[in-house]
């Protein structure tokens, strides 16, 4: 489960980390409807202060909140949700498919999360999740939209992505945004990506993480984050392993605090 340590990285000090070790997964996990704000504010009630995203922009250049490149899982829409303009998209319902309660809520957009967590001291992850071949776009769009959003807050958001493409256009657009590198398998090349892209952190399935890649990453200076931990052994195997982030759906589970 390790790569080859890129030849001219040197052993670095981890750099501060102001982000806490709970994530909540899409806002609440599955106690919610995913990426609404609905989800939000049920994982704040349940104490968290951070929460994982999904953002991809519309047909019209809006950046909105839904993991699928298809609409037909988690709303009443059919096809693309990225062939579709706003418009379109604001009328659906993003809250049926997950229970009678939640009928009608909406698909927001990432601004208006945005307003939700600084109005309230939250902390966000926001994974890249561009529509097929929009990589770029979608890349250079969510970051400059989350640079001007966050602009002067202590903390800003956590930029990640399992798209290379995406990561480096968000480089290119707001280099200051920290910026993660998602790996759901250790593909060759992997952390010298992650050095190239000036990431902070690597995201891994968490089934990835063993002892000496865990001493791999924290060598170069980078922190070591997973997804999606829904299980008391798993997250006790990570703590045991001083990873720094955990992204679970088991808000109903785990005490962030």
């Amino acid at each position: 489960m390790t790569s080859d340590t890129p030849a001219t990285a040197a052993k670095a000090p981890l750099p501060a980390w102001p982000y806490p070790r709970w994530i909540a997964h899409r806002g609440a996990g599955k106690l919610a409807p995913e990426n609404t704000l609905a989800a939000f504010r049920c994982g704040a009630e349940r104490g968290y202060r951070m929460f994982e995203c999904d953002a991809k922009l519309s047909a019209d250049g809006v950046v909105f909140l839904m993991h699928d490149a298809t609409l037909e899982r988690t709303t009443n829409g059919h096809g693309i949700g990225g062939d579709l303009p706003w418009q379109a998209l604001s009328q659906l319902d993003a809250g049926s498919w997950h229970s009678r309660a939640f009928a009608g809520e909406a698909l927001p957009t990432l601004e208006a999360l945005a307003r939700f967590c600084l109005a309230n001291g939250h902390l966000l992850n926001i994974e890249i999740k561009p529509t097929p071949g929009t990589e770029a776009a979608t890349g250079a769009t969510v970051a400059r939209l989350a640079a001007q959003l966050w602009a002067g807050a202590a903390v800003p958001p956590l930029l990640t992505s399992f798209k290379p493409e995406a990561l480096a256009a968000a480089q290119q657009t707001a280099s200051a945004l920290p910026r993660g590198l998602l790996v759901d398998t250790l593909w060759k090349g992997w952390l010298e990506a992650a050095l190239a892209l000036d990431c902070v952190a690597v995201v891994a399935n968490f089934a990835l993480w063993d002892a000496a890649t865990v001493a791999q990453v924290h060598g170069v200076g980078l922190r070591c984050l997973s997804y999606t931990v829904n299980d008391e052994w798993a997250a006790d195997h990570l703590l045991a392993l001083g990873t720094d982030g955990i992204i679970t759906d088991r808000i109903d589970l785990f005490s962030p605090v």
